[in-house]
Order: structure tokens, then sequence, then C-alpha cells
């Protein structure tokens, strides 16, 4: 029913010249908006400062990026944030950003924990976000909670569509990528964290994310940016293999531009 409802044909992309792509100050210029990071300060593991939040925006700013959709975790039990909390700390970063000269739109949404808080908070209120009836979810990475697809298929019945953030790192998936096959047919997108490709998080979440790139399975892609090392290496993968194969993916990020 719900891959009816969301089903669409990725529309096919001329090959964008490569060289352009890597040119100073627009290395990932292609993608136009990020759509996954911790920018905010001092509510979850991301930004601990709102000199953080500076450092690493101008670094997104230089890499080519026109529109930031920042995501602090909610996680009851380590990151309580609601949405006047992370609205709140978007109204500061926003200010900063205009009292430093710093010319690049951001606006928040969340990374919300799929656990029993998120199904009470999913009965009691809006969720924040990426686009239009798009959120950002993720989950255990060590086991595959007993509710999970209930939950998703909740989110669905309520008119959300779930983005599933960093498929390649639940370890418990690797040996069953069906498991990705069944979000997607049920109306899910998938969200890839270029940390991963980079090879950050080891060689088996690198390898899974190859695989789920050839499959063309992803929708989005991600910074998943905490700090200023992980700006470090979206910048060193210019010269990668890897950045050629995102340059002529037709990731949805460009949609989110604002």
């Amino acid at each position: 029913m719900f891959s009816r409802l969301f089903n669409r044909k990725k529309k096919d992309e001329d090959e964008r010249p490569l060289q352009a792509m890597a040119t100073p100050g627009n290395a990932w210029g292609f993608l136009g908006a990020d759509m996954h990071s911790h920018f905010i300060p001092g509510i979850d593991d991301g930004a601990k400062t709102i000199e953080d939040s500076l450092t690493m925006v101008r670094a997104m700013k230089d890499m080519g990026y026109r529109t930031l959709i920042t995501t602090p975790h909610v996680m009851v039990d380590f990151y309580p944030n609601t949405s006047q909390i992370i609205n709140e700390g978007l109204k500061n970063v926003q200010d900063a950003l205009v009292a430093n000269n710093i010319d690049i739109k951001i606006k928040a949404a969340a990374e919300y924990y799929i656990d029993e808080y998120f199904i009470e908070l999913l009965e009691k209120e809006p969720l924040l976000t990426i686009y239009n009836n798009e959120v950002l979810v993720e989950f255990s990475m060590l086991y595959e909670p007993p509710m999970l697809f209930e939950v998703l298929y909740k989110l669905l019945s309520k008119g959300y569509r779930p983005i599933v953030a960093h498929p390649e790192r639940y370890i418990f998936f690797h040996n069953h990528l069906n498991k990705f096959s069944e979000m997607k047919d049920r109306g899910c997108l998938l969200q890839m964290n270029m940390l991963s490709v980079a090879g950050y998080y080891g060689g088996n979440i690198k390898a899974v994310a190859n695989k789920l790139l050839s499959k063309n399975m992803y929708d989005y892609c991600g910074s998943d940016m905490h700090h200023e090392k992980h700006a470090a290496v979206l910048k060193a993968m210019v010269n990668t293999k890897d950045y050629h194969t995102f340059v002529n993916y037709p990731f949805l990020n460009s949609r989110l531009c604002i």
C-alpha cells in the first residue's frame, strides 16, 4: 500500500563535469544542502559551544553547501530535546551567523531515536521534519528493536515518511540487506552517511555503504557532522574515487535548498 502511495522514479541526471565540482569552495556544491548534522551547541553530542557551531558551519559553506538542515538527537535517556529547545538553539545559531557575516541558510529538524518514548511523542505532538512530511529516524546500532517495523508503519499511517539515518551502520543488518528493501517497499527513504563511505567507521561499514550505493538504495546523503574532524574527512574525500560516485548519484539533497 505505502510503496504504491510513495513510489517515485528518480530522474536521470546528466553526468556532472567532475573537474568543475572539485574546485575550491565548491567541492560539495552539487549537493546544495546537507540534511544531517549536529550544529546546535550544548544539546547533544555535537557542537559544544557557539564557536564550535560557527567553525563547522564555515567549513560547510567553504565546501559549497548553500543550505543546512541540522538535526539534534532526540533520545530521552541522553538528549531529551524538545521542539522548543531545538528551535531556541537554532535561533541562537542563526543570530551568531548573522553577527559573524556567514551567509548560509540553516534550519532545524531532529534525529529521532526509535524507542518507547518516541512512540509516545508521536501521539502527542507534531514532529520536526526535514522536508514536507519526511522525518529523520535512527535506532540502536547493536540490536534490532523488536517493534522497529511496527513503528515505521505507524509513522507512515500518520502521514509521515521516515528517512532511516545511516542504514549501513546497523551491523545486525549487514547480512540481511533485504531488510532495507523491505523498508523501501513500505515507503521509507534511506540516508547515507558520507563518513561511512570515507571509511571513518571501519571497512565493514564502508563495504555495506558501497553495496547499497551500487544498488541505488540511498535517497539522501548527509555529513552527520559532529565536530571539526568530520569536516576534514569530507574535504579529503574530494581526492578519492568515492567522490566521483557521489557526483553522479541522484541524491535528493538539492530539493532541500531554501
